[in-house]
């Protein structure tokens, strides 16, 4: 789903969701306390405290397994970058032994989708995109690595060996490109809301008669959940600046050919 607000739309949903908490909270407590519908809410005290675990509880996991999804692609974004650099490194080494031309040409183009990645491509993960220049420059690395120039200088083991790093690199490629791309899941982030907007409506009747102890209660778990859930939101993206993963092991290999 396709926010229609660029690279920052996660920044934008977690700022409604920072304020979306207090306002609901806010109105949940005027409902119960300044509307005339509080005398008959008032018919409901007797709401045992221990009842707020049951929503509480659910609403605290959802919340916990969205997190996780986040921080994984971090994790998963992280080391997929860190593979690809691996790779590429581990290709650059191997053709050192090659003769002076077939080296310069694999060097090039490992060179070429280095700067390209770290310049151009990256830039576009934080809005979801990737450059198809990429995939061209690795398909033109595969093929020289996969040339019978190549399999004439080296060991047949050496150029499987090769040809093994170049598909780890595209993996990696299309992992993080995928990764980049993934988006806020809305019936997710709905059920969530409706439990914490539940939670709400379970403190304030749980402190239905005691007007000071239902507004310090509400108030405190909105200040517990919404950051929580926005700090969640802003990193839906792994390669969304400030938070998101840096192209350095990349950039390190492409200063190095420079």
């Amino acid at each position: 789903m396709d926010f229609g607000l660029g690279s920052y739309d996660h920044f934008a949903l977690a700022l409604a969701a920072l304020l979306g908490t207090f306002i609901a909270t806010g109105g949940m407590l005027w409902l119960a306390e300044r509307s005339r519908f509080h005398n008959a809410l008032l018919t409901f005290q007797g709401i045992v405290p221990p009842f707020l675990n049951v929503v509480g509880v659910l609403f605290a996991l959802n919340l916990a397994f969205l997190a996780n999804d986040t921080w994984a692609a971090h994790d998963r974004a992280r080391d997929a970058v860190f593979t690809e650099a691996g790779a590429l490194r581990g290709i650059l080494l191997e053709v050192r032994q090659l003769p002076e031309a077939l080296r310069g040409r694999i060097e090039n183009a490992a060179q070429a989708y280095l700067r390209l990645s770290v310049n151009e491509e990256w830039p576009l993960l934080s809005n979801r995109r990737s450059d198809p220049k990429a995939v061209a420059l690795l398909d033109g690395l595969q093929s020289d690595l996969s040339s019978p120039a190549l399999a004439q200088a080296v060991n047949p083991p050496v150029q499987a060996m090769l040809l093994q790093q170049i598909s780890q690199v595209r993996a990696m490629h299309d992992l993080r490109v995928a990764l980049s791309q993934t988006h806020v899941n809305p019936l997710k982030w709905l059920g969530m809301a409706f439990l914490g907007f539940l939670t709400v409506v379970s403190i304030v009747m749980v402190h239905v008669e005691h007007p000071r102890a239902a507004f310090l209660s509400a108030l405190i778990f909105a200040a517990a959940s919404a950051p929580t859930a926005a700090i969640v939101l802003v990193q839906g993206n792994p390669f969304q600046e400030p938070l998101g993963v840096s192209a350095q092991p990349l950039a390190a290999l492409a200063d190095k050919g420079n």
